[in-house]
Order: C-alpha cells, then structure tokens, then sequence
C-alpha cells in the first residue's frame, strides 16, 4: 500500500512515524514547498516525487494536511488524480468539505483529536469510504462518525471553537496576572483546581498558541463563516485576541 501526502508539515511528519509496516510506503513530493517543508521530507522516511500530481497518481491514500485556506485548492488541483481514498485532514468547515467533495472521488472527512504528537490522539472520520481505514487502528485509534461527508469537520469545528477560546482567554488572564506582578500566584491558585501540571500544560498551551496564531486565526474564520455568527460571540472575541499577535 502506498500512502501519499500533500503537504508534510507536522501531521504527516508524526504520521510518517506512527504508521509503522513493512507493507506500506510514503511518498510526497518537494514542489512549491518551504526551506522548512523540504528539509522536514529529507529528514523522513518518504519516497520523493517530482511533483504532487504523480503523488495523487500513485496514492492508494491520498492524505491532506496542509491548512485550512489550501485545502480546497490541493483538492481541486491533485485529487481528480486520486484513484484511492482522498483523506482530508485540514482545519475546514463543512461547507469546504462539501465543496471538495464535488472535486474529488472516494472523500474521507477527518478530525485529529488531540495534538498528533501527543501519547493517544484520535482521528474522527466520516464518509461511505471511511471504514477502508478500519486498518489504521492498528497504528492509531480511529473513531468514525457516520457515512455523511462533513460530520467530522462539525466536530472538529465545535471542539475547535472551544479550544481556541479557552486558549485565547488563558492567554488574556496570564498576560494581565503578569503585568499586575503576581504571574506565579495566578497559575498557583488555578492549579489548586485544575491539577498540579495545569502550569506546565498552561504555558505550552500559550506558547504554541501565539506562535501558530495565524492558522488557528483561519480556524476560527472558518467556525464564523459556517456557524451562526451571532450565537459566536466568545468565538469572535477570541479571534479578535489572537489577531493582535500576527505581523
């Protein structure tokens, strides 16, 4: 079996190593790609093509893992080449999903629930072709949905609208504790309820929120054009928050 990726960026990076069998390959490719993408793929165990069409070509899965404002384009320029399954793992709305439904055969929506890197992600999938990809348990706990393309983005859109919120307000309440001169007594007090690793948890969750502030601002941009705008109020607050740390 062959898995190729759009895109090798942290998700397929983790991936990479997760999928571990001596009856599957990787391949992708170095077009158009970053300094950063390039030296990420010669550091993988990945077969190297010379361009993303004969990476669709080739694939018997064809992942997507790029970010959400690519993710339509990548669909309607590689997946009318994909034969196999074409499994969508970006931060999209349904409304996208749909969309790239129309472009693409053999859609799989997914929704990577947790940090990749992390000790016990879950990826949500939905679509009629989801359950070709019952095989991943034995790498990764899979959890899939229902047949109907565009449940998991749902899903991933809620628990993302939750999760950026709760970050952007962490990172409003540690920065003024901060100014006020009592940043170690604030994280004190709340790990007196939240755990005695909340600290540890809080300040990486603040750091890797502003340094990837602009994907998680396109996130949220994604969250208010599908959901209705007005019962969004924290969610809008929160993108408005994360704006203020993009050049």
């Amino acid at each position: 079996m062959i898995i190729g990726f759009i895109g090798f960026g942290k998700v397929s990076q983790n991936l990479v190593g997760i999928i571990r069998s001596d009856d599957i390959d990787f391949i992708t490719s170095k077009e158009n790609r970053s300094p950063e993408t390039i030296e990420n793929i010669e550091m993988a165990d990945v077969e190297v093509l010379d361009t993303f069409k004969e990476v669709a070509c080739r694939s018997d899965i064809l992942i997507s893992a790029t970010s959400p404002k690519n993710a339509l384009a990548n669909a309607k320029d590689y997946g009318k080449y994909a034969k196999g399954i074409y499994l969508d793992l970006n931060n999209i709305s349904p409304d996208t999903t749909s969309k790239i439904n129309e472009s693409v055969d053999n859609l799989v929506d997914g929704a990577i629930i947790g940090k990749i890197d992390s000790d016990n992600p879950i990826i949500y999938l939905s679509g009629k072709n989801a359950s070709k990809l019952q095989f991943l348990n034995d790498f990764i706990q899979i959890k899939i949905i229902s047949d109907n393309v565009g449940d998991a983005s749902k899903l991933k859109l809620l628990r993302s609208a939750y999760t950026k919120t709760l970050s952007a307000l962490l990172i409003e309440s540690a920065e003024i504790a901060k100014s006020n001169g009592f940043e170690d007594e604030f994280f004190d007090m709340l790990s007196l309820t939240e755990g005695d690793d909340f600290k540890q948890k809080a300040l990486s969750r603040i750091s890797n929120t502003i340094s990837g502030s602009k994907r998680k601002s396109e996130e949220l941009e994604e969250i208010i054009d599908y959901f209705d705008e007005n019962e969004l109020v924290m969610v809008k607050a929160a993108l408005e928050k994360l704006s203020q740390y993009q050049p």
